[in-house]
């Protein structure tokens, strides 16, 4: 069965690992990036070798991202981000393709213990099972 496992973030958190830090988290140092990505690195190439691994992205800060949705009239309203009553945005994702709803929660726990600085914030690691065009599970 397939699944999409999914990590949170906010503006402030990508704002802290390029170095500026705020009162929701610490300044990233480079260490702290680098023991992070070595860690993503290390699960991605596990998820390969197991054949689990379909498809997985980081995103770009929320600052990049741009909503649209309809108007009254019907036509477009584009919103660019950030936005301020949004708290936490997809960061990141996986679409894993495994035997078991236990499975990818073993993997969703290895993810949520993702190396981060003193004081960063946590975020819970999300499992949705993935549908087939009929509506079954993929």
């Amino acid at each position: 069965m397939k699944y999409l496992v999914m990590i949170q973030g906010t503006q402030a958190d990508y704002e802290a690992m390029g170095g500026k830090p705020s009162a929701h988290s610490p300044a990233w140092s480079e260490q702290d990036l680098q023991a992070m990505f070595a860690f993503m690195g290390a699960v991605n190439a596990d998820l390969v070798e197991s054949g689990e691994l379909v498809d997985g992205q980081g995103l770009t800060e929320p600052a990049r991202a741009r909503t649209v949705s309809a108007g009254p009239d019907g036509r477009p309203l584009i919103t660019d981000g950030p936005y301020g009553e949004t708290k936490e945005v997809l960061a990141g994702y996986w679409v894993l393709d495994c035997e078991s709803l236990e499975r990818v929660t073993e993997i969703a726990a290895r993810v949520a213990s993702c190396p981060a600085p003193e004081g960063a914030a946590q975020y819970p690691v999300v499992i949705r099972p993935l549908q087939d065009a009929d509506g079954g599970p993929a």
